[in-house]
């Protein structure tokens, strides 16, 4: 699994404009899933984002993670994250997980981010999205499982 998050004050997520989903203060958390992903995938990375200190404490040092300061997510399918753009003009999709596997194990990495303690709102599967955001920092990182 992939995961592109970014620490913000706001995100929303719209499919043919209506709003589906947003967060306040926390993460936008952008996941990509491949064909050898599993549970154990997403519940380490589940895991990894709830107490990634991210956040600034009161000397404004990330000390803080999502936990600590009781943070949301908005969580929303993102297959291109495994876009292969190494040969020729078009993007391959080869090593992102097909439909089939992919939805279930985004359903199942949400459950589990919900369970280590923040609020989780997700965009819609498969959906063409519109999605806004404030980044604070800007903090933006890619974090993949083992």
């Amino acid at each position: 699994m992939r995961a592109l998050i970014q620490r913000v004050s706001r995100a929303t997520v719209r499919v043919d404009g209506e709003h589906v989903g947003q967060c306040s203060q926390g993460l936008l958390v952008l996941l990509g899933v491949a064909p050898q992903d599993d549970e154990a995938a997403a519940s380490w990375l589940a895991k990894k984002l709830a107490g990634l200190r991210i956040f600034p404490d009161e000397q404004g040092r990330m000390n803080l993670s999502l936990q600590d300061i009781g943070g949301s997510a908005l969580v929303v399918s993102q297959f291109t994250l495994y876009g292969d753009c190494s040969k020729g003009r078009r993007p391959s999709f080869v090593k992102s997980a097909p439909p089939e596997l992919a939805e279930p194990l985004y359903e199942r990495f949400c459950e589990l981010l919900a369970e280590q303690g923040p609020a989780v709102e997700r965009g819609v599967f498969g959906a063409m999205m519109q999605v806004e955001l404030s980044n604070e920092g800007p903090v933006t990182l890619m974090i993949e499982t083992p």
